[in-house]
C-alpha cells in the first residue's frame, strides 16, 4: 500500500514538473511534498537552502593500507568537482576514515547515518567495513555503492541499500586458480590469508577451485595481519615445496611475505597476490622482490574521452599518473558519479524552498541502474546489487612494472 501511493505521489509530482517545462527539481506543492514523504518507506531527506547534498565514502585512509582510500577518496572529490549544481545545491563529499575494518566501518556508518543531508554512500572499500555498515544503512535508507568491496556475501544478505560495481571473490578466486592452472601450468601450492572478512573468503575460493582443477594445496593457513615477520610461517611452508605462495589479503602483509620469502628457501617460489596487492605502494615495499610476482585487477578502463579527462585532471590536481593509480579509483569515480545522477532523478524542490530527495525513490533507483556508461564500463544492477562489469585481468611484476599477462 505505501509504495502504491508513494508511486502515485512521485507520478503527480512528475506531471506537474512536467506542466512547468523544467528538469527534475522545480518547485512542487507542500501537500505533494508532505505525501511524498510521508508515503517513501524511509521518508524523506531535507537539504535546506544553503546546505550540501552529501555523499559519503568509507575507506582506509591511514595505516598500511591508506593508498586505497587517499585514491578513492580523490577520485570521489574529482566527480564531485564535476558535478553541476542541482537546482542551486551543491554536491559534497565526506570521506572517513574506517580504517578497512568492521569497527571502523560501524563507526563511520553511525556518523553518517546522523547527518540528515547524507544521501548515499560510495562504499565502504573493504569488505569487513561493508558487511558492518550495511546493515545500519539499511535500517536509514542510505544507498551503498561500492568501488571494491568484493566478498560474495554482500549481496547474499537480502539487503536494498547494498550494491557494488567490482566482480566478486567468486569471480576473482576462481579465475586466479584456473590461471594458475592452466596458463603457468602450476600443479602444487600454498595458500595463505589475513584472516578477515575479503582475504579468507578469497583464499577459501581459490583453495576449493584449485583442488577442483587437480591440483594440491600443499597448505592453508591465516596469518595475523600488519605483523612484521612471518618467517616462522615461511620457513614451515617451505618445507612443503609449493610452485606458488597464493595471498589473499592488502598491500602492508602482502609485501611483508613477498621480501621474507626470499631468506626463508621460498626464492624460486612464486607471489601471487590479489587485487589487495596490486598497485605501486606493493612495489615500493617490496622493491626488487615484487619482480616475477603476479596480482589481480580490474581491467584497465576503455580509452574513452572521458577517461582521458579523468586521468588528466587527477595528475593535475594530485600528480599522480593513471599506472600509479590503485585499481578501483575509476570505479570510485563512477560511483560517487552514480549517486549524484540517480539524486537528480528522485530528489525535488518543495514550496518551503528546501530539496526533498525521498529515500526509499533512491535507493531504488540505484538498484534499478541500467546501462549506465562509466568511465570503467557499463553498469547494469541484478535484483541483489550485483552491478559488476566483467572479471580480473592479471598482472605480472616484470623490471618494476605491472604488465598485463591476459
Amino acid at each position: 500500500m505505501k509504495a502504491t501511493k508513494f508511486l502515485a505521489v512521485f507520478i503527480v509530482l512528475a506531471m506537474l514538473l512536467a506542466a512547468c517545462g523544467q528538469a527534475v527539481a522545480t518547485e512542487a506543492p507542500a501537500a505533494a511534498t508532505e505525501d511524498a514523504c510521508t508515503a517513501d518507506e524511509w521518508g524523506c531527506a531535507k537539504i535546506e537552502p544553503g546546505q550540501t547534498i552529501k555523499i559519503g565514502m568509507g575507506s582506509p585512509m591511514t595505516g598500511g593500507d591508506a593508498s586505497f582510500g587517499i585514491d578513492a577518496e580523490q577520485s570521489g572529490k574529482l566527480a564531485v568537482a564535476d558535478a553541476e549544481d542541482f537546482n542551486g545545491f551543491q554536491f559534497e563529499l565526506l570521506a572517513e576514515d574506517d580504517m578497512g575494518g568492521a569497527e571502523g566501518g560501524a563507526a563511520i556508518a553511525n556518523k553518517f547515518v546522523a547527518d540528515p543531508t547524507l544521501v548515499g554512500v560510495a562504499g565502504h572499500l573493504f569488505s569487513g567495513a561493508s558487511f558492518a555498515a550495511a546493515p545500519i544503512y539499511e535500517a536509514a535508507g542510505i544507498p551503498m555503492l561500492s568501488p571494491s568491496a568484493t566478498n560474495p556475501g554482500l549481496t547474499q544478505q537480502g539487503y536494498k541499500v547494498f550494491n557494488r560495481v567490482p566482480f566478486t571473490d567468486a569471480a576473482q578466486g576462481s579465475a586466479a586458480a584456473e590461471f594458475i592452472y592452466n596458463e603457468l601450468g602450476i600443479r602444487k601450492i600454498a595458500v595463505l590469508h589475513d584472516g578477515e572478512d575479503y582475504g579468507k573468503g578469497l583464499a577459501e575460493i581459490v583453495k576449493s577451485s584449485f583442488e577442483g582443477l587437480g591440483g594440491e594445496v600443499v597448505e592453508f593457513m591465516g596469518i595475523t595481519s600488519k605483523e612484521a615477520d612471518y618467517t616462522p610461517v615461511l620457513t614451515t611452508i617451505a618445507a612443503k615445496q609449493p610452485e606458488l605462495l597464493y595471498f589473499g589479503g592488502y598491500t602492508q602483509d602482502g609485501a611483508v611475505l613477498a621480501n621474507q620469502m626470499k631468506t626463508t628457501g621460498l626464492e624460486n617460489t612464486i607471489f601471487f597476490g590479489c587485487d589487495g596487492t596490486f598497485g605501486t605502494d606493493f612495489l615500493n615495499r617490496a622493491g626488487e622482490n615484487a619482480e616475477g610476482s603476479y596480482h589481480a585487477t580490474p581491467r584497465t578502463p576503455p580509452a574513452t574521452p572521458e577517461k582521458t579527462k579523468f586521468d588528466t585532471d587527477y595528475n593535475t590536481a594530485y600528480g599522480v599518473g593513471p599506472g600509479e593509480l590503485s585499481p578501483f579509483s575509476w570505479n570510485s569515480y563512477d560511483c560517487v558519479t552514480v549517486l549524484i545522477t540517480k539524486v537528480r532523478e528522485v530528489g525535488f524542490v518543495g514550496a518551503d524552498g528546501a530539496l526533498y530527495i525521498p529515500r526509499g525513490a533512491l535507493v531504488a533507483a540505484v538498484r534499478g541502474l541500467t546501462d549506465y556508461v562509466g568511465i570503467s564500463g557499463t553498469y547494469t544492477c541484478d535484483a541483489t546489487g550485483e552491478c559488476n562489469i566483467q572479471g580480473p585481468q592479471f598482472h605480472k611484476v616484470e623490471n618494476g612494472e605491472f604488465v598485463a599477462v591476459n
